[in-house]
């Protein structure tokens, strides 16, 4: 063999040699390469940053009033025209009256309107008479929180014209009309919204989708880190210098998990700090189990852009198995097992549980065994490559 040939056999070896052994060589080169790689710096810092302004912005309104809806009154009483005042009068509500039942459904069809209700024929005569009377509430099903509107609005709207009816009969009995209204409400319904204090969609999906943002974009930036590192040849280095890799990703991240708990959740006023030494100590074990899963994954793909082109594609599925979008019993017991492999599903209930609702570290303390438990295992597995791939791949 000539010595020119030797040579080229020997290169590979020397290139994947370690070249970062300490832990703050190894800390202090990852904070380099991440603000010298435009890629990583735009999916580890510039984009969950924009996510932050943005992401919420659809759910400003919060709580959604005035949602257009029919009425059909084929009664045409005194008490069908008082039903469709109080509808009318209702927050939730902004109705038109159509002539029939079909010219309503054609409206939900062309989405005009997103729900009607029906007044029979006869509905004023039952009620004076004793009869049990009613009147049918119809909603488009495929808009959950407009359909939630127009079945809370119309209820609302006849259970006061039912106690008005009711106090008015107990009057004409020679009841006293203060007792009279008592009665009619003898056991009345307070409802106190705990944690959710505008029961608004934003204020109950976005705190649980940051843990998703926050771990999908360190995911990525890592992987495509590591796989640079591997086109490179840089990838090998000893467990110290894994460590400050870890730790150089992950404090990137925590200052990034700082900012939404800090401040976009001010900005956006959802519930927030009730526990805020509590969610600094969940920021502190979560950014390095999920950095240390993105390293993981960068030695696994061994490319830089197949991370992005798989990664991005999981978000959704991870949270509908992280059990808080969906009740966990209700999916496949295979799923039930799969999702606590990834660590949104203990993270985001662990998350608004101390953000939102003031839990102690005790009570969420499975979340964090959890993570820690997942921590150990990815770090177990990085060894693992660490030690299979630079041998399988050294002549490549």
């Amino acid at each position: 063999m000539s010595a020119q040939s030797k040579l080229k056999r020997k290169e590979p070896q020397s290139a994947i040699a370690p070249t970062s052994q300490t832990f703050w060589t190894s800390f202090i080169q990852t904070f380099k390469d991440v603000f010298g790689d435009k890629g990583v710096l735009l999916m580890l810092i510039i984009a969950p940053i924009i996510y932050g302004f943005f992401y919420p912005w659809p759910y400003s309104t919060e709580v959604v009033n005035h949602v257009p809806v029919g009425i059909v009154d084929h009664d045409n009483s005194n008490l069908s025209r008082t039903l469709a005042r109080y509808a009318s009068a209702s927050p939730y509500l902004d109705t038109e009256h159509f002539i029939n039942e079909q010219a309503a459904k054609e409206a939900i069809w062309s989405d005009q309107i997103a729900g009607y209700m029906v007044i029979p024929s006869g509905l004023e005569e039952q009620v004076m008479s004793g009869q049990q009377a009613y009147v049918s509430v119809l909603g488009n099903g495929g808009y959950f929180i407009l359909n939630k509107n127009v079945q809370l609005g119309f209820s609302k709207a006849v259970g006061t014209v039912s106690v008005g009816i009711k106090v008015k009969k107990d009057i004409a009995k020679g009841a006293y009309a203060p007792t009279a209204a008592q009665s009619a409400q003898a056991v009345p319904l307070q409802i106190m919204p705990l944690y959710n204090q505008t029961e608004g969609y934003g204020a109950y999906v976005v705190p649980a989708v940051s843990v998703i943002i926050l771990q999908q974009t360190l995911l990525m930036a890592t992987a495509m880190l590591i796989g640079t590192w591997y086109e490179q040849r840089r990838h090998a280095t000893s467990i110290r210098g894994w460590l400050g890799r870890i730790t150089a990703l992950s404090t990137l991240s925590f200052i990034i998990g700082c900012f939404y708990y800090g401040w976009a959740f001010e900005l956006h006023h959802y519930p927030r700090g009730q526990n805020m030494l509590g969610t600094l100590l969940f920021l502190a074990l979560f950014c390095p189990t999920v950095a240390t899963l993105g390293c993981v994954l960068g030695l696994w793909f061994r490319q830089r852009e197949r991370s992005m082109q798989i990664l991005i594609f999981i978000s959704l599925p991870i949270f509908f198995l992280s059990g808080y979008p969906w009740p966990a019993d209700q999916l496949p017991q295979v799923l039930q097992v799969i999702r606590w492999i990834v660590p949104t599903t203990p993270a985001i209930n662990t998350s608004v549980q101390l953000n939102q609702m003031g839990a102690s570290i005790s009570q969420v303390a499975i979340g964090f065994y959890a993570l820690a438990g997942l921590w150990l295992l990815y770090f177990v597995l990085l060894l693992f490559l660490r030690k299979r791939i630079p041998q399988k791949r050294a002549y490549l």
